[in-house]
């Protein structure tokens, strides 16, 4: 799969202080990389719980399966788009603004102003 192709319009960029922006980038990078563990965490717990399930339908009698029965497989596969696939994508995004964040806190700067993209400019408020 390719990542979309990063470009901001030069309309969107919007110049702060290099001194108030740069705290303000440190700490989104935090921020964000918090959300991406805790999402990380969910989905580990996830499989977790998943594969404890499994192996206790593996593990119970022929008879006790035929009763208890199982969770259709299109069951499975909603609850993995639910649960793995939407919050990996959601950690996917949160990788890429922060990249962005960091490619700014990183370009070389020469004045005091930074050029930073409209998303984060309306997150600084």
């Amino acid at each position: 799969m390719t990542d979309p192709i990063d470009y901001v319009a030069p309309s969107r960029l919007k110049h702060r202080k290099a001194a108030e922006v740069i705290p303000f980038l440190k700490a989104y990078i935090a921020k964000k990389e918090q959300e991406i563990i805790e999402i990380e965490a969910m989905v580990e717990r996830y499989e977790k719980r998943r594969l404890m399930e499994e192996r206790a339908y593996q593990s119970m009698s022929t008879l006790r399966r035929l009763i208890s029965g199982k969770k259709p497989d299109h069951h499975l596969a909603v609850e993995y788009i639910h649960y793995v696939k939407k919050p990996m994508e959601k950690a996917r995004m949160l990788r890429q603004e922060v990249e962005h964040a960091r490619s700014i806190l990183n370009a070389p700067t020469s004045s005091d102003t930074i050029a930073v993209s409209s998303d984060i400019a309306d997150a600084m408020i």
